[in-house]
This record gives structure tokens, C-alpha cells and sequence, in this order.
């Protein structure tokens, strides 16, 4: 009787980042605020939301799915010093009322409650007392805000009233895809709508800025050339349309096909190939 033979299969990698003279990998999300690409409309909408909260007012951020919102909180974040202010920052499901209130105060340290009454009463008991007691402005952040229910809006308001409207204490930013503009125009929810001082949106990238920003994206990431020929970036912003999410998915996925396929240079070519390698492209 004979013994199976084990058989080992070994697969050639390459390092395509050492190929393209990369440091670490480009197109992730990994990217800190500081090596975020430049654009004045970005930077426009940064200071108007800064602004807004250093008022002690609140805001919303309408920007269609992959076109920077989440950095752009994370820019923001990174304008509020800790002295100052405390943020928090809360992801939106398909919650109830009390479920979301249970969710912001588990960010914010707030004592829980059984009753959705008083579990708003200790929430703003715990804004308030981080104006008063610890000389900070409390910011909450309420990101996927498209996802609210329409019954839930209205916490909102709730949230944002302190002594009949007498003081400002709590700022607050939704910050959702285009569904939250035509919820905040719904007559039910004008009550919230008027609390909101300023209404910020972001858009996709244009064709030259689309190309800058590959550029830029792998040049923070150690290339000393830009490893994407003209046709390359053309078709990026074909198929991308300007959408982040997209080019960097797409120009990430182009770079290992340009590797395996041993090319020094991405051409349209492996964008087109790069594209039938990514699902929903």
C-alpha cells in the first residue's frame, strides 16, 4: 500500500507595490486628514460646517454615497479640538426612537433607561452637564442620517431643546446620501429643518480633479512617478464618474492587473479588465 503523496502548490506573487514604487497601498481608506486631497468645494463645506458648530448651532451634510462624506466628518473631527469640544459620533440604523437613544447614550456615557422619556431627559442631562461641569461643547455627529425612520426625526428637536429653547447646548450634524434633503423638506419635518442653521453638499469629482487626485493618491503613497498613462486616467473617470469610492476601488484593482499582467505602466486596457474583476462595475 502506497502513502498519498502530499502535493504543494506554489504560487508566484509579485509585490506590485515595489513594482510601482509604492511604500504602502494607494486607494485605501486608510488615509490620514492631513494627506487628504485638496478641493476648495471640500474645504468650503469644512469651514461652513466648523463654523456652524463653533455657533453652537447644528447642520446637514447631503452627499451622495462615495463622494467623501465620512472624510469629511473625520476633517471636521480633526478641526474640533478635545479642549473645547466633545464629539460624538453615532452611525444610523433602522432604529426606534428609544433604540437610537440607547445608542447615543451609549456614546456619550449617559446612564441608561428602561422608559424613552427619561432616557431623553438623561441624555440632555449629560449634553448639559458637559457644557456646565466639564467646560466643553458637546457635537454629535449622526452619520447615514437617510436611514432615519420618519418618527424618529423628530428626536431631533427634542434633543436640540434646552429651557424652552433659551440656551444652545447641543450642536448637531446629519450627515446622510440625497434621501435625507427630501426628508428634510417634508412638511413633518419642518420643525427639524428649522433648527438646522446651515445645509452643506459635496459632489464627485470633475475630470481634471479626478486625474489630480490619482496623482495625488499615489504620490502620498511613496511614487515618485504617477504609474497610470493618460488613457488610464480617462477611462478611470469614464467608469468612475468622479465618484471616490469608485476611482479608488478602480485604480487600486487596475494596479494588480497591470502587475500580473507585468506592465510597468496602467493603460486603458487594465481598466477595462480591472472593471470586469469588480462587482457591481
Amino acid at each position: 500500500m502506497t502513502t498519498p503523496q502530499t502535493v504543494t502548490m506554489t504560487i508566484p506573487m509579485t509585490d506590485w507595490r515595489s513594482r510601482f514604487g509604492f511604500h504602502t497601498a494607494p486607494f485605501t481608506r486608510e488615509i490620514p486628514v492631513a494627506q487628504r486631497f485638496p478641493l476648495p468645494f471640500f474645504d468650503e463645506v469644512l469651514t461652513a460646517l466648523f463654523r456652524t458648530v463653533d455657533q453652537r448651532n447644528s447642520a446637514a451634510l447631503i452627499a451622495p454615497s462615495g463622494t467623501g462624506k465620512t472624510a469629511l466628518l473625520r476633517a471636521l473631527v480633526d478641526l474640533l479640538p478635545e479642549t473645547r469640544y466633545r464629539v460624538h459620533y453615532v452611525k444610523v440604523t433602522d432604529l426606534s426612537r428609544r433604540d437610537l437613544c440607547r445608542e447615543i447614550a451609549a456614546v456619550c456615557g449617559a446612564q441608561p433607561a428602561g422608559s424613552y422619556p427619561v432616557l431623553v431627559r438623561r441624555l440632555q442631562e449629560c449634553f448639559l452637564a458637559t457644557m456646565t461641569d466639564d467646560a466643553v461643547r458637546p457635537v454629535l455627529l449622526l452619520d447615514e442620517a437617510h436611514d432615519l425612520r420618519p418618527n424618529v426625526f423628530g428626536l431631533i428637536r427634542i434633543l436640540t431643546n434646552f429651557e424652552m429653547d433659551a440656551r444652545l447646548v447641543l450642536s448637531v450634524i446629519l450627515a446622510g446620501q440625497t434621501p435625507l434633503r427630501e426628508m428634510l423638506r417634508h412638511p413633518a419635518n419642518e420643525n427639524v429643518a428649522r433648527r438646522l442653521s446651515h445645509v452643506a453638499t459635496l459632489r464627485p469629482l470633475s475630470r481634471p480633479e479626478s486625474h489630480r487626485y490619482i496623482g495625488h493618491r499615489c504620490t502620498i503613497a511613496g511614487a515618485t512617478t504617477i504609474p497610470f498613462d493618460p488613457g488610464s486616467l480617462e477611462a478611470v473617470y469614464e467608469v468612475a464618474c468622479g465618484n471616490l469610492r469608485a476611482t479608488d476601488q478602480l485604480a487600486a484593482k487596475a494596479l494588480e492587473v497591470a502587475s500580473d499582467n507585468g506592465a510597468a505602466i496602467v493603460d486603458a486596457s487594465h481598466i477595462a479588465q480591472a472593471r470586469r474583476l469588480i462587482p457591481g462595475s
